[in-house]
């Protein structure tokens, strides 16, 4: 049977979210997609009609692909007998070339077979764990603030200071960079605090995310592939609004852990009231002297494996 291969249009939802439903139902962990979910998603202001792809056969949807312009890709999701992986798959990486980007990324949870082996099968390796952690206030290090610590809000001019932290670690340039952290909607600047020297340049910085509004880090799934907002390394990405996060960046060298400590302990004092009960935190598994640190103080919640690919 004849498939035909196009981009979004509106109205798109509901096939996509049957194709998905009916696909990935038997899969663990497995939580149902709405219409409305996707139309939200196709609302943001990154949305790319262009980078999301749809098999059709008679005019039925029978299948799709995402990608985004950050280079994340999705499995293509397709209706058992039509052979419409490859056909979406290369879709989507014509795209992604047209677009000139090198390196593509995709996520799915580590017990999603199916996914995970076609994406082996397409040159994607994994790269790295995403490992969540979790702490209850309580049972974190008794620490009060030493005296004549310098910390005070993130400026623009540290920008690139602490991108070098972690080389690489940062998805973002530093005028998009710049946008994130200054004009983000889901947080305010003064979520961000950085650790100085004496001559006021950055020796560390932090982030402290608190809403009540957000998901309690103990009431959603840590196995799930889902990046926490907050968390350096996840600027630019598609993320989870959690309440209580905390997340890190120094760089690995003998005063890593003790600026850390300074770090967390300033925000546990930052908490003003009871809406957060339990602090949590999100890091790759390959930058060793962050998860080093949560490994020390925090609980292991969950983890998600990370695939790339470069794309020629």
């Amino acid at each position: 049977m004849d498939l035909e291969i196009r981009t979004y249009q509106p109205g798109d939802e509901s096939g996509q979210v049957a194709v998905y439903n009916t696909v990935a139902a038997k899969l663990p962990g497995f939580k149902p997609a709405t219409s409305e979910d996707v139309r939200r998603r196709t609302k943001a202001k990154d949305f790319d009609p262009a980078l999301r792809f749809y098999a059709l056969a008679q005019g039925q949807i029978v299948g799709y692909c995402v990608a985004q312009a950050n280079g994340r890709l999705g499995y293509p999701w397709t209706l058992p007998g039509h052979a419409a992986e490859e056909p979406l798959l290369n879709a989507a990486l014509d795209a992604c070339r047209a677009r000139g980007i090198k390196k593509l990324f995709a996520t799915y949870r580590a017990d999603w077979a199916a996914p995970i082996a076609f994406l082996e099968a397409h040159e994607f390796r994994k790269a790295r764990d995403m490992v969540n952690y979790y702490q209850n206030l309580l049972d974190l290090p008794t620490m009060v603030i030493r005296r004549g610590l310098n910390i005070s809000p993130l400026k623009r001019e540290d920008l690139r200071t602490i991108a070098a932290f972690v080389p690489g670690l940062m998805r973002l340039p530093p005028d998009k960079l710049e946008e994130w952290f200054f004009a983000n909607p889901y947080f305010p600047p003064e979520s961000i605090f950085v650790m100085r020297k004496a001559d006021e340049t950055p020796s560390g910085v932090a982030a402290l995310v608190s809403n009540p509004s957000y998901a309690n880090p103990l009431q959603i799934d840590s196995a799930a592939p889902c990046f926490r907002l907050g968390a350096f390394g996840n600027e630019g990405l598609t993320t989870k609004r959690v309440n209580g996060l905390f997340s890190f960046l120094v760089r690995d060298d003998g005063d890593a852990t003790p600026i850390a400590l300074d770090l967390l302990s300033f925000a546990l004092n930052r908490i003003q009231d009871d809406s957060i009960e339990v602090l949590c935190g999100q890091a790759p598994s390959d930058v060793r002297h962050l998860t080093g640190f949560y490994q020390k103080y925090f609980r292991k919640q969950g983890s998600f494996p990370i695939y790339e690919r470069e794309l020629n």
